[in-house]
């Protein structure tokens, strides 16, 4: 081994942000325009973009994921005492935006393929209390939604589809995000088309539109005054402030105009894991990631699954001696200090349980190069669990 990878040099982080299009370029327009709030030039391209590509009636830019997911909560007028289904396995945000609102979180468990929600053990899930359904899908891997949808129709339930990590992946030949009522979008600097920090609410149901921008713009109705449709603007809803910076969107849209490029690079980085780790995961009892031939994942990340906890820690040491950082990922929120609140208690999601003591995430990012990953590859398949 290389000392210099003992001595910290020549790390390989887990996520590096990189420059993929115009954004400097961008940033400087808007910055010399003076147009640096939000809804002005780039903010407009960003959606006018995601609602072409997408097929779309509307998306929102937002500050974060997070947001979007508080704005469709307000649109559905969650309220205390209301329930809504979310996966153990899955990150905060996704329970808190309606926790927020008073909701009780009824958590369900995940499918031992994908990590995304048990759509079978979904339906025992639903009381005359539940209200929306969130699911996740997990690494950019659509969730089986025809299930969903159908079972969310019978019992008049609306979806919000936690799509942090899919934007441009499908299911079924449809695009991730457009099959519930809403999708949100995650921009963080870890996601594939990033700003830092940003998120969007995809909106497939024209009903939703007019309130979205009121709730959006702090409960004013301030976008139909700029469109010339009212003379003046004024409090009409509850709302929030839950408008991207145009600085952000420029830096947004110089890397969503590109998105193909994007995608196509990070394709080349997961096909060459699943290759080249394939021979050492069957040897050493590690699981591949799972894609499942009528889902176009969004190549978001490459997991391995341990067959322990002790041999994922084992090879996160083992990495890091090599000068790799690998991490893991969710600690289920049923059995959180918050998720007790609501009754969780061991076992009772037991692969949520299982996976988030097992799974590890290599490096992956736009900018990881050829030799990077050769480093890693080469880690990896030294460790024996």
């Amino acid at each position: 081994m290389n000392s210099s990878h003992k001595n910290g040099s020549g790390q390989i982080p887990f996520n590096r942000s990189s420059l993929l299009g115009r954004e400097l370029e961008y940033i400087f327009q808007s910055v010399t325009i003076g147009q640096i709030a939000g809804d002005q030039t780039y903010s407009k391209k960003c959606q006018s973009l995601l609602e072409q590509t997408l097929q779309i009636h509307k998306a929102l830019v937002t500050t974060s994921c997070t947001h979007a997911l508080e704005l469709s909560a307000l649109l559905l007028d969650i309220q205390a005492g209301d329930e809504v289904i979310v996966p153990s396995f899955a990150f905060v945000s996704t329970a808190n935006a309606f926790a927020l609102r008073g909701a009780r979180i009824v958590f369900a468990d995940v499918r031992p393929d994908t990590f995304n929600l048990d759509e079978t053990r979904l339906e025992a899930k639903i009381t005359p209390k539940t209200r929306a359904i969130v699911p996740i899908h997990y690494a950019g891997v659509g969730c089986e939604m025809d299930s969903i949808v159908d079972i969310a129709r019978r019992h008049g339930l609306k979806i919000i589809e936690d799509n942090a990590h899919g934007l441009f992946g499908k299911y079924r030949g449809r695009w991730l995000g457009t099959l519930g009522e809403f999708g949100t979008q995650s921009f963080h600097e870890t996601k594939n088309i990033t700003c830092g920090e940003g998120g969007a609410l995809l909106i497939n149901d024209p009903a939703y539109i007019e309130r979205a921008e009121i709730i959006r713009e702090k409960g004013t109705n301030r976008s139909m005054f700029f469109r010339g449709q009212v003379d003046k603007y004024s409090w009409m809803d509850v709302g929030s402030s839950y408008v991207m910076s145009d600085v952000l969107a420029a830096f947004l849209f110089a890397q969503l105009e590109v998105w193909p490029s994007i995608q196509t690079k990070r394709r080349q980085i997961w096909e060459r894991y699943a290759c080249e780790l394939s021979d050492w995961s069957r040897s050493s009892g590690v699981r591949l990631p799972i894609v499942p031939q009528h889902c176009e994942q969004a190549y978001h990340m490459f997991y391995l699954l341990l067959p322990s906890l002790s041999a994922r820690q084992s090879l996160i040491a083992h990495l890091a001696a090599h000068g790799i950082l690998a991490v893991f990922h969710y600690l289920p929120l049923h059995l959180s200090k918050f998720g007790l609140r609501y009754g969780g208690r061991v076992g009772e999601h037991p692969v949520s349980e299982n996976i988030s003591d097992r799974l590890l995430r290599l490096p992956f990012f736009c900018a990881l190069t050829g030799a990077e990953q050769t480093r890693v590859i080469e880690a990896v398949s030294e460790f024996r669990p």
